[in-house]
């Protein structure tokens, strides 16, 4: 593809076929993404089942996203690397769907953001991954890791919370109440699974840290509950109905049934249903996810890109993103999307093609029909400290508080603003304002560098034979809304006072509606003073700007040149 090529093409399962069918395929690259695709998979089974749990789901169906959606999406989309599954960042949205209209509804809010997202794809709106500011993202990530931190607090401290309030503020409320309950062994279990992997991290094995980690919680977890701790683990908190009726505790240890999305349970346990006002109430929602889901695959390519000197196809991957969400609702599994972590691991564990994640998929698969009963053993103390982890991962801190100590006050203004609403309102107001702040920000930076300096005194104009009244002014600079009136404004009073004056106008790149519009009353002014007025060398975007509005030329008021030397003869011979 060429430089940007990327950013506007659509071919569905492009990765696939750009790596598999227009690349030469053979056994040793099939081996290399069948290490990979395993080494993933082990790596998203406790991850898939902890994030399912922070969305306030059963585990199995993380475990169902990864099967399917990561399945689907490895084949239909645009990025050859990406792995696909439940991630942190969907946590701060999926969680209060789940309370407030349980797993039916949430599983139809993930439908209706695949649909989203292949209107997106189909709109070609892949490109505008490159229009949202670093600020922004760094804001409602860091933002988005402090709700998650927040919510493991109830399970890594063993705290006796059935469930936590919608509130962010209530959640601290309540947290805080219930601080003084904190149990000791629940506490030891996830301090040593953070322990762990904060330490294994420092080995730089290719392991990678939360596989111990969450191996040692688990082992101590067990032997505690065998002394009579009382540990919570999946298998306690978690149960499923079998075919006879009885329950099973854990994690059911079954292939993924169809079952439409609206009859899993509401938040009442009976069948959702589907109506239009349901669909009205999780459009919002839907639209988060979906925009959420764009922001988060496309990062994920990038990032990938850099890493691998590869291109991706970003509506490609966004036709990808959608179909996997559309099909995996079918089959009981959430919001899915590209996570940034398994895919660079994917990488470095040497996968060549979405063959990788395919396989990641099934290894997934075989763990829940296999390992299911194994699984029940988990703690929730260690998934909570797993999830303390990503969440400090996806929290950037680093740049985050580089981007503090060293960008303007306006990128600063920006990143606080998108924090701050993510933690205490809403990920998609969050997201909304700081675009808007920052693109409010961009006006007024670029209204700044708009100006108009008389050059009529200057080397190039005093040789000319510039008549008596007469001067010479150049606009440097956009004329767009915000800064037009303001430049415009100045000439008119400086029209008062002129017989004619010259705009020299070749550093003016842009010229918008609101600039024409002060170009038209600055005119208007000089046909009321009686003086005139000669544009100057203007480039190609307001030239054409000034064709379509169709302003003309008019005598003894107004006249366009194609230069400057031009202008100066054209005022010269006014005079004569």
């Amino acid at each position: 593809m060429s430089h940007r090529a990327h950013l506007f093409s659509l071919r569905f399962a492009h990765a696939f076929r750009e790596a598999c069918l227009s690349e030469r395929y053979n056994g040793h690259r099939f081996v290399k993404d069948l290490m990979a695709g395993i080494t993933v998979g082990i790596i998203a089974i406790p991850l898939s089942m902890a994030l399912a749990i922070a969305s306030g789901v059963a585990p199995q169906y993380g475990l169902y996203t990864a099967v399917i959606a990561g399945f689907v999406i490895a084949l239909t989309g645009g990025s050859r690397f990406s792995i696909s599954g439940p991630t942190a960042a969907f946590v701060v949205i999926l969680y209060p769907i789940a309370q407030e209209y349980g797993l039916g509804g949430l599983l139809l809010a993930t439908l209706m953001s695949g649909v989203l997202l292949v209107i997106m794809a189909l709109m070609r709106l892949g490109r505008l991954i490159e229009y949202i500011p670093e600020a922004v993202t760094l804001g409602f990530t860091a933002g988005i890791a402090v709700v998650i931190l927040t919510l493991q607090v109830k399970d890594f401290f063993g705290l006796p919370l059935e469930s936590l309030p919608e509130h962010y503020w209530d959640k601290l409320a309540v947290l805080g109440q219930a601080l003084p309950q904190i149990d000791g062994m629940s506490t030891l279990v996830a301090a040593a699974t953070l322990a762990v992997m904060l330490l294994w991290s420092k080995l730089r094995t290719p392991v990678p840290p939360h596989l111990p980690a969450v191996l040692v919680g688990s082992g101590l977890a067990l032997m505690l509950n065998a002394s009579g701790a009382g540990i919570e683990t999946i298998g306690s908190r978690f149960s499923y109905l079998l075919p006879d009726g009885s329950t099973g505790a854990g994690i059911p240890p079954f292939l993924p049934e169809f079952t439409w999305p609206w009859q899993q349970p509401g938040p009442d346990g009976a069948p959702l249903g589907l109506s239009w006002d349901m669909v009205r109430e999780l459009l919002p929602a839907a639209f988060a996810i979906a925009m959420l889901g764009a922001i988060e695959s496309l990062l994920c390519a990038v990032v990938l890109d850099g890493m691998t000197g590869k291109r991706h196809s970003a509506n490609s991957e966004l036709m990808g993103q959608g179909l996997g969400n559309i099909v995996v609702p079918f089959f009981g599994g959430i919001t899915a999307t590209a996570a940034i972590a398994r895919s660079a691991a994917n990488y470095r564990a040497g996968a060549q093609s979405p063959v990788a994640a395919m396989v990641h998929a099934v290894v997934v698969l075989l763990a829940l029909v296999s390992l299911a009963g194994v699984l029940a053993y988990l703690p929730m103390p260690a998934m909570a400290a797993l999830l303390v982890m990503v969440a400090w991962n996806m929290s950037e801190a680093p740049k985050a508080v580089h981007l503090l100590r060293t960008a303007p006050r306006g990128d600063i203004l920006v990143f606080l603003t998108c924090f701050g609403l993510t933690v205490a309102l809403d990920m998609v107001i969050a997201i909304t304002t700081g675009i808007l702040l920052a693109a409010v920000l961009f006006m007024q930076e670029m209204a700044k560098m708009t100006r108009v300096t008389d050059i009529t005194d200057s080397k190039r104009i005093r040789g000319e034979s510039l008549p008596e009244g007469w001067r010479v002014f150049k606009i440097n600079g956009p004329l767009f809304f915000a800064a037009a009136d303001r430049i415009f404004g100045e000439l008119a009073e400086l029209s008062r006072e002129a017989r004619g004056f010259i705009l020299y106008m070749d550093g003016v790149t842009v010229l918008d509606a609101g600039g024409l519009s002060a170009l038209g009353k600055l005119i208007d002014t000089c046909r009321e003073s009686g003086s005139q007025v000669i544009v100057a060398d203007l480039q190609f975007q307001p030239l054409r700007a000034l064709a379509r509005a169709g302003l003309a030329p008019e005598a003894g008021v107004s006249r366009f040149t194609p230069t400057l030397e031009a202008a100066l003869h054209a005022a010269g011979s006014k005079s004569e």
